[in-house]
C-alpha cells in the first residue's frame, strides 16, 4: 500500500482540502490501495492540550460546493519520523518544503516535493488562509491530484 501525506502550514485548509480531493478521486478511480493523510509543518492550529483545530469552514464550503466528501479533521503536526512511514511527501509552497525538510532531518529518498511540481511547475499554491481564495487552491490542488492519482495507478 502506498502512503501520501499533504503538507501545509497550519494543516486547516490547503493540506486537508488535498487530503480529501485525492481520496475522493482514488475512490472513482478504484484505486484502494493508497492512504492519503495531511498535516502541518508548524503548531500554530494545535492548543496547548495538543487538540487540533478541525478544517477551515471556508476549506468545507469549497469541498462542499464541489461535491467532494470529507469528515471530522483535526489538525496534527507532521513529525520526523512520518518520512519512513509515507511513500510521498507533498508541501503547498516553499516555506512548507523548507519547514518539511528541517522536521524530518532531510530528504535522502527524494520524497519531499511541492505538489505542483506533479504539473511541471514549482510555484506554490496560495495560502487561501491569507487570501481569500479557495477556488484557485482548489483547482490547482485538484489538477495536481488528478496526476498523482493517474501516477499512483500506473505504478
Amino acid at each position: 500500500m502506498k502512503k501520501v501525506l499533504f503538507v501545509c502550514h497550519g494543516n486547516i485548509c490547503r493540506s486537508p482540502m488535498a487530503e480529501f480531493i485525492a481520496r475522493d478521486l482514488a475512490k472513482k478511480a478504484s484505486l484502494s490501495d493508497v492512504e492519503f493523510a495531511s498535516k502541518a509543518t508548524t503548531q500554530d492550529e494545535i492548543n496547548a492540550s495538543g487538540i487540533g483545530r478541525d478544517m477551515d469552514r471556508r476549506a468545507k464550503s469549497k469541498l462542499d460546493e464541489k461535491g467532494i466528501p470529507y469528515t471530522y479533521h483535526e489538525a496534527s503536526q507532521v513529525t520526523r519520523e512520518d518520512y519512513q512511514k509515507y511513500d510521498y511527501l507533498f508541501c503547498m509552497d516553499e516555506e512548507n518544503f523548507l519547514d518539511l525538510n528541517r522536521i524530518t532531518g532531510g530528504d535522502p529518498e527524494g520524497k519531499e516535493k511541492k505538489l505542483l511540481t506533479l504539473l511541471g511547475s514549482h510555484k506554490d499554491i496560495d495560502d487561501p488562509w491569507f487570501t481569500g481564495d479557495f477556488e484557485t487552491s482548489y483547482r490547482q490542488i485538484k489538477q495536481a491530484c488528478e496526476v498523482l492519482i493517474e501516477n499512483l495507478k500506473n505504478e
